[in-house]
């Protein structure tokens, strides 16, 4: 590995220049040597805007560019599968934007891809939702505070429906797929605390059937739900009721709640609040998060740091990814079938 790494950025999306760009340039002998984006026009305003040296016409350009040690995929995720199978194939590190795939299968191939490439460091950016509270929770469940994990509960919505919103990238399933709202991230997220589902059933609805397309300038069907609810078997033995919308106006959240023999835990996804009760005590109460018992965003510095050899992958390992690329699937299947659908799916 030379002293110095050198990036290219595939798809300088809003996470990328937030968070990933600046975040590389901080890390002494790091490079960000060039930039591809959709257009030249838009390379070349990101090149100005962070001082990247070189825009490169295409994203196959890019990656196979003997002067680019690692790639970074800040592309939708329609895009993620191919980038990576030809990053990899041209010998750099991946670390590619979430959601991993537009669909399992995706994934699969590039676990699989990543494994024929073991010399190769591949992540995927984790779902930072539960970051604050993440170590705190799981020591408290690992402790026993609530006993044996009997249930969960999560709901998350953004509000009311939006009739008259033109249609988003995250609706269009041609640029994201099987995802859905915010489903895999805090599906990854509680994963972290109590493992993968091992079935689901689920429904769901699109509240909105067409919406317009700014980029084809016509109204389009959509087929990503707006309404989600799933109940999930864990493989800890605890059920799992689970809702995400874009339709339930004035629903308190995002939060969890974990339900325990012994006592209950409280997630507030708005300010991270942490809150308990057990056996005995009259009401919930906060419960404080030590520094030392949060995460902090270390991302790129992970990624850096695996590519020297000083720290495996944690957040998220692209093995980690393909189990909430199936629960997604799943979803998806379970609602169109009208049945129970066993995880994982291969």
């Amino acid at each position: 590995m030379p002293d110095t790494i050198r990036i290219g950025v595939v798809g300088a999306g809003a996470n990328t220049r937030r968070h990933h760009i600046p975040n590389l340039k901080k890390i002494a002998g790091v490079e960000i040597a060039s930039v591809a984006n959709r257009s030249r026009a838009s390379s070349e305003r990101v090149a100005q805007e962070f001082g990247i040296p070189r825009v490169h016409e295409s994203w196959r350009e890019l990656v196979n560019d003997p002067g680019i040690d690692a790639v970074v995929i800040g592309t939708w995720p329609y895009l993620h599968c191919p980038v990576t199978l030809g990053a990899l194939a041209a010998g750099k590190h991946v670390l590619t934007e979430a959601r991993m795939a537009l669909n399992a299968t995706e994934a699969r191939q590039m676990l699989a891809a990543s494994r024929a490439r073991p010399d190769l460091v591949t992540q995927v950016v984790p779902g930072p939702a539960t970051f604050a509270a993440d170590p705190m929770v799981m020591q408290l469940l690992a402790d026993g505070h609530i006993g044996e994990l009997q249930a969960l509960d999560l709901h998350v919505s953004t509000g009311l429906l939006n009739r008259d919103a033109p249609l988003h990238w995250r609706m269009n399933r041609d640029y994201s797929g099987m995802n859905i709202m915010s489903m895999g991230i805090w599906y990854e997220c509680i994963s972290r605390w109590v493992g993968p589902a091992k079935a689901v059933m689920a429904r769901t609805r699109v509240a909105v059937p067409y919406r317009f397309d700014a980029e084809r300038g016509e109204r389009r069907a959509v087929e990503v739900p707006d309404h989600v609810e799933v109940l999930a078997d864990l493989a800890n033995g605890a059920i799992a009721r689970l809702h995400w919308s874009s339709v339930a106006g004035f629903m308190p959240g995002p939060e969890v709640w974990l339900f325990g023999s012994e006592g209950t835990l409280r997630f507030e996804g708005q300010g991270a609040v942490l809150s308990g009760g057990r056996r005995g005590d009259k009401e919930m109460t906060r419960i404080a998060i030590p520094e030392d018992k949060t995460y902090r965003w270390r991302v790129e510095e992970e990624f850096i740091g695996a590519i020297r050899g000083k720290e495996p992958i944690r957040r998220t390992s692209f093995l980690d990814a393909v189990n909430y690329m199936d629960f997604t699937e799943a979803v998806h299947i379970s609602s169109r079938e009208g049945r129970r659908v066993y995880l994982p799916l291969a």
